[in-house]
């Protein structure tokens, strides 16, 4: 019962980074969105990945949402919710700020660093989203430039 009220509250969740995804693909970025959450389940800060916006690679969707959290005493309630399982950059976030929680869309089209937080103590879920793997999958069909250079493995 616990497990399922989990997943529902997943999935509300995943509706602002999904939402925030679809901000990216229309500005011409890369379609990854993402959101942070407190204890009590209300929204701390949102954003998307904006590395072909900015030209900044940097600026990847939970960096954003990291970001426009803002500053706090400690992260250690919240809940980062990534439409994509986050890379290794991302990853080091969750951990460096001791963030308890990581929710992902899916890991289908990329399975990042997700399983190496789970094994340093982050509570990690997976949903699974066909919608979001649709968005991942149709990007990288169509902009597979632009996908290998956001995962640091541009092509020649």
């Amino acid at each position: 019962m616990q497990a399922s009220r989990e997943l529902i509250e997943a999935r509300q969740m995943l509706t602002v980074a999904r939402q925030e995804a679809l901000r990216g693909k229309a500005e011409g970025g890369i379609p990854i969105g993402a959101a942070m959450f407190g204890p009590d389940g209300e929204l701390l800060g949102s954003g998307h990945n904006r590395r072909v916006q900015d030209g900044d690679p940097s600026m990847h969707a939970e960096t954003a949402a990291f970001r426009n959290t803002g500053r706090r005493p400690d992260y250690r309630d919240t809940v980062m919710v990534t439409t994509l399982s986050p890379c290794w950059y991302c990853s080091g976030l969750v951990r460096q700020f001791n963030i308890a929680r990581v929710v992902i869309g899916e890991a289908t089209t990329f399975s990042g660093g997700h399983d190496w937080l789970a094994e340093h103590g982050v509570q990690v879920t997976i949903v699974d989203d066909p919608d979001c793997v649709e968005l991942m999958t149709e990007f990288i069909k169509e902009h597979p430039e632009l996908w290998f250079e956001d995962i640091g493995e541009a092509r020649t």
